[in-house]
């Protein structure tokens, strides 16, 4: 399942591009400020509108781009030429100006993700694991294992981004993608648990789901 974050703050189009999305099993983090997208870099996509109320896109992805490779597709109301050169200048991936069409912006997610290898599928094999999260499918030396749809967020959210500690609060963003801000601070500890308690062989020594004390969690491979 590939994470979209949508940093847009316009909520009918924001909402819009999730409900046009919906249909390609994507997760989503909506977000309408800069200051509340402090975890994109968790996502496997960033659609970023370049007029925001606290910022200027431009100036984000000038600055995301010094730390992560992660494809981004701007949005603007702008139709200037030199704004266009000057975003794909940045880092940019693509560039759309509003007004546009949901099915073209799809189009041109599904392109982006094609060229980093990020698509909506994932199949991790190894260590007698095999998690295809495409077909929501789960074995464990052969054996289907029922996991929740929380805990699939979370068991993908680790693979994808396998021997990277990630902290708590990117993985409460990523899991409950709607009020993250009014989760219990437990049920992310309650997830893990119930997860380790299917995954590993023994839950009380984790080998694969670990604990990074004071920062997260990681998946590490054997």
């Amino acid at each position: 399942m590939t994470h979209i974050a949508i940093i847009e703050d316009d909520k009918g189009l924001n909402d819009g591009i999730v409900l046009a999305l919906k249909q390609d099993s994507f997760t989503f983090s909506q977000y309408h400020t800069l200051k509340e997208a402090k975890n994109v870099s968790a996502a496997d996509l960033i659609i970023l509108d370049i007029n925001l109320p606290d910022g200027n896109g431009f100036e984000f992805l000038e600055r995301f781009r010094k730390v992560s490779d992660t494809p981004i597709i701007v949005l603007t109301a702008n139709d200037l030429e030199t704004d266009e050169i000057r975003g794909l200048e940045l880092g940019a991936d693509d560039y759309v100006t509003k007004p546009f069409s949901l099915m073209v912006l799809r189009a041109r997610i599904h392109k982006a993700l094609e060229k980093t290898g990020k698509k909506s599928g994932l199949i991790y094999r190894q260590n007698g694991f095999f998690f295809d999260f495409e077909q929501m499918r789960y074995t464990k030396n052969s054996r289907e294992l029922q996991l929740s749809k929380t805990e699939q967020k979370l068991l993908h959210a680790l693979v994808a981004n396998r021997n990277i500690t990630m902290s708590r609060d990117t993985l409460v963003d990523r899991l409950w993608t709607d009020g993250a801000e009014y989760v219990d601070e437990n049920a992310l500890s309650v997830t893990i648990k119930r997860l380790r308690d299917k995954l590993e062989e023994n839950s009380s020594k984790p080998q694969y789901i670990q604990t990074v004390y004071g920062c997260g969690y990681a998946w590490r491979d054997k």
